[in-house]
């Protein structure tokens, strides 16, 4: 096997992300053939004994695509110290590769999420550079008038740098114009940014809902529940971030909602409840809002 960067085999085996994994090397967590490594080194994972944190790496060559409608008051996190329920903790049960999620929805937040052992997937998705899109309906405090939207849409400075909404579009308003529901749609992905555009104009987020992430949408999955992406989900997610899709047989999956090969008996289409000790307990209720494509929501 050719040599790959360090951090790219450590994403791929599903250990963490590709920017994590960079984080490790630069800690001097990681070593290859007893070497403490740098960032930019090279390894072969088949003739290298690459360890982090004196473990050694194996690699799983079934690539898992769970999608997840994480419910309100779960961590995105692969563990937390203060013993919260994590997005890993819904999917577990039914989960048996090692997988992680790309990007972050915060505590407070709920909707679509990505868990994934796809390493060079999960970066592209979160980087910039690739432009996948992020779609939410917020629901805020009053009703921001024309000059509070102008405002809104020429973005804000957050951890130094302007943030622009590619789009923000009114839904409804709930009864009285006491509250309103808004469709915004960003590119960014910096922490909170949502919630600080409204912040700023004086109309505090009191809800918020991812409902697409680039391609992917799934308007009848519930809070706390998951499902494996179809082949089709899959293709269409490594087209929009410019990657070739990998065949079929790598990632131990069938279409529709055919059986996956050794997936712990979960099927692509089908949806699944996280642990009672996640979505069971949020409470969660419906906005009266029906979650559709970008399409339908004029």
């Amino acid at each position: 096997m050719a040599l790959e960067r360090v951090q790219k085999i450590l994403a791929r085996a599903g250990l963490a992300s590709r920017r994590e994994a960079e984080e490790w090397i630069r800690e001097g967590r990681v070593t290859v053939n007893g070497q403490v490594v740098s960032l930019g080194a090279k390894a072969d994972p088949e003739k290298d004994a690459i360890k982090v944190d004196g473990k050694r790496v194996k690699l799983d060559s079934r690539l898992r695509y769970v999608l997840l409608y994480k419910p309100t008051g779960v961590v995105t996190t692969s563990e937390d110290p203060e013993g919260r329920t994590t997005v890993l903790d819904l999917v577990r049960t039914k989960v048996s590769e090692r997988v992680f999620p790309v990007g972050r929805l915060d505590y407070h937040s709920e909707g679509l999420l990505l868990l994934t052992n796809d390493g060079e997937l999960a970066y592209r998705l979160g980087h910039p550079r690739y432009g996948i899109l992020r779609e939410y309906l917020v629901k805020v405090k009053g009703l921001p008038d024309e000059k509070d939207v102008a405002k809104l849409k020429k973005g804000t400075v957050i951890e130094g740098k302007r943030v622009v909404p590619k789009e923000v579009q009114l839904v409804r308003t709930t009864p009285k114009q006491v509250n309103s529901w808004w469709r915004v749609v960003v590119g960014e992905g910096k922490t909170h940014e949502v919630r600080e555009f409204f912040l700023r104009i004086g109309h505090p987020v009191q809800r918020l809902i991812r409902v697409g992430i680039g391609p992917l949408r799934d308007q009848k999955l519930k809070a706390g529940a998951f499902r494996d992406l179809t082949a089709e989900e899959v293709e269409a997610l490594y087209r929009a971030v410019g990657l070739k899709p990998a065949k079929e047989a790598r990632h131990g999956r069938t279409t529709g909602t055919g059986l996956h090969q050794k997936a712990g008996g979960v099927r692509a289409g089908k949806t699944y409840r996280g642990s009672a000790a996640g979505a069971g307990r949020s409470g969660h209720r419906q906005a009266g809002l029906k979650r559709k494509p970008s399409g339908h929501l004029a």
